[in-house]
């Protein structure tokens, strides 16, 4: 059976079972801190909000949805396969977006995608049957089993915010491709879920770190040497 992140104790074993495996990612969690446990709902309102939310800011994303849940009470797949193209257009969903929600809701409804049964299947299985669907990508496919299910295995190799951490904290040479990514990982399971955390919260706190370095640091001498010059210039003038 595949292990579960469900609560705060199950994320506080699986950061010590990682630590473990590879000492690597102490350090990391030294430098990030501890991550959040970040869940969302499951089911195909929790796939939904995954497609919804994707290439937008998270205000443009919790606009939309907001719009949509309102809308549509339950939020199901009757109900997206009732609904007009045209009236989800309204709520401002893309076009490629209410094909892919469309699809999602006919594969749910005539039960090609059984959403109830991935917990039982291991991340690559779940992986592969999500992916089946048209508009459930692989990206799509690994954030839901991630933060949706709380997959400990899950494995987002094509995000593009990994892939950055793993560069910036492994001190890589360049950015790993998703292929990349996945033969780097190999070696964490069954937690591979677990190091996408520590690697996102490591490259929030050091893109933090940077920010607040820049803010503070201060004006160059010979810059304030010109803006005295330029002050006392001005004050000689009648």
């Amino acid at each position: 059976m595949p292990s579960f992140i469900h609560t705060e104790a199950d994320l506080d074993a699986a950061l010590a079972a990682l630590g473990k495996s590879d000492a690597r990612f102490e350090a990391l969690l030294a430098k990030a801190g501890r991550p959040p446990l970040r869940r969302r709902a499951d089911g195909f309102a929790g796939l939904a909000g995954i497609v919804v939310a994707q290439q937008l800011s998270t205000a443009s994303a919790n606009a939309i949805w907001g719009r949509l849940v309102a809308a549509f009470d339950p939020l199901d797949p009757a109900a997206i396969l009732r609904a007009r193209p045209a009236r989800l257009a309204r709520l401002g969903l893309s076009a490629p977006k209410i094909r892919a929600l469309k699809a999602i809701a006919k594969a749910v409804a005539r039960e090609e995608l059984a959403l109830e049964g991935l917990a039982a299947l291991a991340a690559d299985e779940a992986h592969a049957a999500l992916t089946t669907v048209h508009g459930i990508g692989p990206w799509t496919a690994d954030i839901y089993l991630l933060s949706c299910l709380g997959h400990a295995d899950a494995w987002p190799a094509g995000d593009l915010a990994l892939q950055e951490a793993a560069r910036v904290a492994f001190a890589l040479p360049a950015r790993p491709n998703a292929r990349e990514m996945q033969a780097l990982a190999e070696s964490w399971r069954p937690w591979r879920a677990v190091a996408a955390r520590i690697l996102w919260a490591y490259y929030r706190a050091v893109a933090d770190a940077a920010k607040a370095a820049r803010i503070k640091r201060p004006r160059p001498r010979a810059a304030k040497r010109r803006v005295t010059t330029r002050k006392k210039r001005r004050a000689s003038k009648p």
